[in-house]
């Protein structure tokens, strides 16, 4: 099987051989039958293993050309089991547009433990390579990123990772391995908060972490089984039934997000339009040459400030104003108030007047309705 979609449907979705069930079972059991002491059938506990985890980590390590990959109850679970990797001393290099929840955990929880931490313009190659250190570990990469959808070429950053004997991490999460594949392009760890597009309807919490290194990968899965940060069966078939139409909804979140941003350059309240697939935006070209199409995250800015945007959250009618994002309903928030209130005081501080859209599958039609609405 070579066809992203196909490989999405069927890999670890085998038939059941015992009963011919066409979808993985649900196996709601925390421990398992012995043929010996010390001898079990799949595994000796609940938290080591499930067999529905089992899937869903076959099936997404597939989709991002992954050897190994390792599921966790969130996306910051998985980013916090790769930075426990880290020791007191080490240095992170972090893009200063990074999601608020990752500069947090680093910041606030690793950095009270001895993690060094610099944030960079991502897109300035010459000032990341200034910023590396004898003691940096890893560079950490969110492209496109939350929520001012810059884009980095994960090519040339993974050559100065590589070149200073880092690491480089990828958040795949807004791309998704159906638009981009970063262990492809040079990275060594992509990152997912598998809550967004990979579940893509609202209805799970999840994290994933693939790698082609397979020291690295024992490590995470040790992790994941001595912290004990593990996502439910329930959680992870939930997954697993996302991840078989992301190609799908991925096609209709990019042609609705397109229209959207077409739409909000002619409205003559918005100040400027953020999307990867406009040719004005300054990562364009990085991003046509290392995605397969521009995603469904659009922000913009407001010429009225922040009451004009806090205006618009409130006034939309199909758009729901909640953080997160992914699904397939569309969403609207303030990310400087909401999703990345704590990067408020630092380098990270969103300006207000920024609004961020979680374009979804509706109709087109109805979503430019409401934003013209919400706009006037």
């Amino acid at each position: 099987m070579s066809g992203f979609n196909t490989r999405a449907i069927h890999v670890g979705s085998e038939p059941d051989p015992s009963t011919g069930a066409v979808n993985p079972p649900v196996y709601l059991t925390s421990t398992y039958a012995q043929d010996g002491v010390g001898v079990p059938r799949f595994s000796d506990y609940g938290r080591v293993d499930n067999p529905t985890r089992a899937a869903l980590e076959h099936c997404l390590a597939d989709l991002e050309n992954a050897q190994f990959g390792v599921a966790f109850a969130s996306g910051l679970a998985g980013e916090d089991a790769l930075l426990r990797t880290l020791a007191p001393g080490d240095h992170v290099i972090l893009g200063n547009d990074a999601y608020g929840g990752t500069y947090r955990l680093l910041t606030r929880i690793f950095g009270d433990w001895g993690v060094n931490v610099t944030c960079v313009e991502l897109s300035d190659v010459d000032r990341v390579r200034d910023a590396f250190r004898p003691n940096t570990r890893m560079l950490w990469v969110e492209t496109p990123s939350n929520p001012l959808l810059n884009v980095a070429s994960i090519r040339v950053l993974s050559d100065a990772a590589h070149d200073n004997g880092a690491l480089l991490v990828v958040d795949n999460t807004f791309a998704t391995p159906y638009l981009q594949r970063p262990l492809d392009l040079g990275a060594d760890v992509v990152v997912h908060s598998t809550t967004k597009y990979i579940g893509g309807h609202s209805d799970v919490i999840g994290g994933f972490v693939a790698t082609n290194d397979d020291e690295l990968a024992s490590t995470l899965k040790f992790h994941q089984y001595a912290i004990g940060a593990v996502p439910g069966p329930l959680d992870c078939y939930l997954l697993v039934r996302g991840v078989k139409t992301l190609g799908v909804r991925m096609d209709r979140h990019c042609s609705n997000a397109r229209a959207v941003a077409a739409f909000l350059q002619t409205h003559e309240a918005v100040e400027r339009v953020i999307y990867p697939g406009l040719s004005t935006h300054p990562g364009h070209d990085v991003a046509k040459e290392q995605m397969s199409d521009f995603g469904g995250m659009v922000s913009f800015t407001m010429k009225g400030g922040t009451g004009a945007a806090r205006k618009v959250c409130e006034s939309t009618r199909v758009f729901t104003l909640a953080e997160s994002l992914g699904g397939v309903e569309s969403l609207i928030e303030l990310p400087a108030v909401m999703t990345h209130a704590s990067t408020a005081g630092s380098l990270l501080e969103l300006p207000e007047s920024l609004v961020r859209l979680s374009v979804g599958i509706e109709d087109v039609e109805d979503l430019l309705e409401d934003l013209a609405g919400a706009l006037n």
